[in-house]
């Protein structure tokens, strides 16, 4: 099961380095194929962004419930088939309409982590799971801190050079898959196909008749509205805060990747062991509501990269819920399960950068009368803060022996 489980942590993080590779130059290539100003690009750039998580909602369960159907291995697959031919249009594309239809197709083919994580489900016994989830997220982490930077060198090469490397990655790890990945899918587990479940709403409705699920995926929401405030306003938050440069924001997100995935891949599991899924997810939201407050109110730049590193605590709350969610849903349902996960946290990316950014501008315009510019921290800190009243309110589960 070695080489499998290899497979599914490369895919993840290629996956997240496609995503990194392409955002360094997008600015550039809106404004090679539109024309106009800076200011009009970043409003295409937010369509892009919006379309892809819309699709990404869309489609998460019914991608799910597809792998739950004919198996992991051939949507997984297909997925990456179509990634590779996605970022090839792309890099061909010659008009704001061609991107367009390239994101709807990335936002469904961006699947592939949420059949990543039920197939990694599928191999893991009950009390690896958390912990194995764990991985996926810092293969997901690692990939999305490599992927800026090595898009940003390609970049010099010109706007399409990224594209084409992230279709050799995508294409070079389908091949890979051919011959290393086998399915899990059992006629067991098999499930059959059903419309009903094969969309958020339907799929929901369907999970949130299992004990506390409904409890889990909002919080998992609310979390997830929370945590996007750091890709949403960081970049204008430190450069108003403390004046600092693109290299220095660099420098920060990364080391927030790091230590995110540190967290997951190593720390993680000795947590779960000392305090199990519900503790560990309290003690990451605590972290979480520190570092937002702290930041809400720091007026030192050095003080913002000390905290960086604590708010990466909060890295092993996804793996925690996960791993949660999962032993309370059966074997045939994992893929519909990540499906909706999906679809949770596209929304999430729908919903935040929108709240927070609204937020940021509001209290950091010229005319307002208060100037605050981490008044979106307080905001993610009150979220966190309802996500914690809702996990503390879950019944205690066993530790996870050792």
């Amino acid at each position: 099961m070695r080489l499998p489980m290899i497979f599914i942590l490369v895919t993840v993080m290629l996956d997240a380095m496609g995503i990194g590779l392409i955002m360094p130059i997008m600015p550039d290539l809106i404004h090679e194929v539109r024309g106009g100003s800076v200011a009009n690009a970043a409003l295409w750039g937010g369509v892009l962004s919006t379309v892809f998580a819309l699709m990404q909602f869309g489609f998460g369960p019914l991608v799910g419930s597809l792998s739950d159907r004919f198996g992991r291995r051939p949507v997984l697959l297909v997925s990456l088939l179509f990634m590779t031919l996605d970022y090839l249009v792309m890099a061909f594309a010659g008009s704001i309409w061609l991107l367009i239809i390239g994101r709807l197709v990335g936002g469904i083919t961006a699947a592939t982590h949420g059949t990543a994580s039920a197939y990694m489900a599928d191999i893991s016994t009950r009390e690896e799971k958390s912990a194995n989830f764990g991985l996926v997220g810092a293969a997901f982490g690692i990939g999305f801190v490599l992927g800026p930077v090595v898009g940003g060198m390609l970049g010099e090469m010109g706007t399409r050079a990224p594209f084409f490397a992230a279709a050799l990655l995508s294409g070079v790890n389908f091949m890979l898959g051919l011959f290393v990945l086998r399915e899990t899918v059992t006629d067991r587990t098999r499930r059959a196909f059903q419309w009903r479940r094969a969309n958020p709403f339907g799929a929901f409705r369907h999970l949130s008749d299992l004990p506390g699920i409904s409890t889990l995926l909002l919080a998992t929401l609310l979390y997830s509205i929370a945590l996007y405030v750091y890709p949403a306003i960081w970049a204008y938050f430190t450069q108003v805060s403390f004046g600092w440069n693109s290299r220095t924001i660099g420098i920060s997100l990364a080391i927030y990747g790091i230590s995110a995935a540190i967290m997951q891949a190593v720390v993680l599991r000795h947590m779960l062991r000392r305090l199990g899924d519900r503790r560990t997810v309290i003690y990451g939201l605590v972290f979480d509501i520190i570092a937002c407050l702290s930041l809400a109110v720091v007026t030192s730049g050095t003080v913002a990269i000390i905290l960086t590193p604590i708010a990466a605590i909060g890295a092993v709350i996804t793996p925690a819920l996960q791993g949660i969610m999962s032993r309370q849903v059966d074997d045939n349902a994992q893929g519909e399960l990540q499906g909706v996960l999906t679809s949770v946290n596209a929304l999430a990316a729908v919903i935040s950068p929108l709240l927070m950014t609204s937020t940021f501008a509001f209290f950091t315009r010229p005319a307002a009368e208060f100037q605050f510019p981490g008044a979106a921290f307080l905001l993610a800190a009150l979220l966190l803060s309802v996500a914690l009243f809702l996990i503390w309110r879950l019944p205690e589960e066993d530790r996870i022996p050792a």
